[in-house]
């Protein structure tokens, strides 16, 4: 499907995002191999996805090319990355759905209650959030999600500062990653952004994203071990890691 008034399809410009966050996170796509063979052998053959923070749909794109049996229901705050997202995702037809929700604003989790889910899956997302939004976050997701649904958290998250040689080598190894894929012409973040600004129907999206976000700076990042403990408070039954490459891990809770 083309993104009106451009040649660069929907399917082109998320092909441009799967480059440039490969550059920012090493091994990018182990993440998700992991995250599929969970569901693979855990859930049914006909399973429902919530993809939380979903950006322009690389875990939904991932999910429903790979697991024909799957539905997904993806969720963004920004207005551009949802609608980037849905059209992307519009191939695969009913299989899949985007709807606008705010994390950081309790509540949020009403409008999934439709569904039964049998897996969360979320990626390079939840560090936006802070520690306190997280627990809540994570406590409304146990509130609808039934036992022995799966919540899977891929992302950075950094070694704390009594780790100071391994908070070193995870900068350096980070900074080498990036500083060759650029050097090979892989866009940055910002030069990312301003290929969606030249098309349109994304353009003018783009004031309502600044609002959107413009009271919310960054925040401080939440360890490891702080994403296990909020599982446990927040009702998860079984949590730990499934994956990890320096300080990238994927989280693993069972409801």
């Amino acid at each position: 499907m083309t993104i009106s008034d451009t040649s660069l399809t929907a399917r082109d410009l998320l092909d441009r995002w799967e480059q440039q966050q490969s550059a920012y996170v090493a091994h990018r796509e182990n993440r998700f191999l992991v995250m599929l063979e969970i569901l693979r052998l855990h859930s049914p053959e006909t399973l429902t996805v919530l993809d939380l923070a979903c950006g322009p749909g690389s875990i939904s794109d991932r999910v429903l090319a790979r697991l024909p049996g799957s539905r997904v229901v993806a969720t963004d705050y920004d207005p551009v990355l949802a609608r980037l997202a849905e059209t992307a995702l519009a191939e695969y037809g009913t299989r899949s759905e985007v709807i606008d929700a705010d994390l950081a604003t309790p509540g949020w989790a009403d409008a999934f209650r439709p569904w039964r889910f049998d897996a969360v899956l979320t990626s390079t997302a939840l560090h936006w959030l802070s520690p306190g939004q997280l627990l809540g976050v994570y406590t409304e997701l146990a509130g609808i999600l039934p036992p022995g649904a799966l919540l899977l958290n891929a992302d950075h998250l950094r070694f704390e500062p009594h780790l100071p040689t391994l908070r070193e080598i995870s900068a350096g190894h980070d900074a080498q990653v990036q500083g060759s894929a650029f050097a090979a012409g892989v866009p940055t973040w910002d030069q990312w952004w301003a290929m969606a600004a030249e098309i349109p129907e994304l353009a003018e999206r783009l004031p309502e994203r600044e609002r959107r976000f413009a009271d919310r700076p960054p925040q401080p990042l939440a360890p490891l071990e702080f994403h296990l403990a909020a599982l446990r408070t927040a009702g998860f039954a079984e949590v730990g890691t499934v994956w990890q490459y320096l300080d990238d891990y994927v989280v693993f809770a069972r409801r």
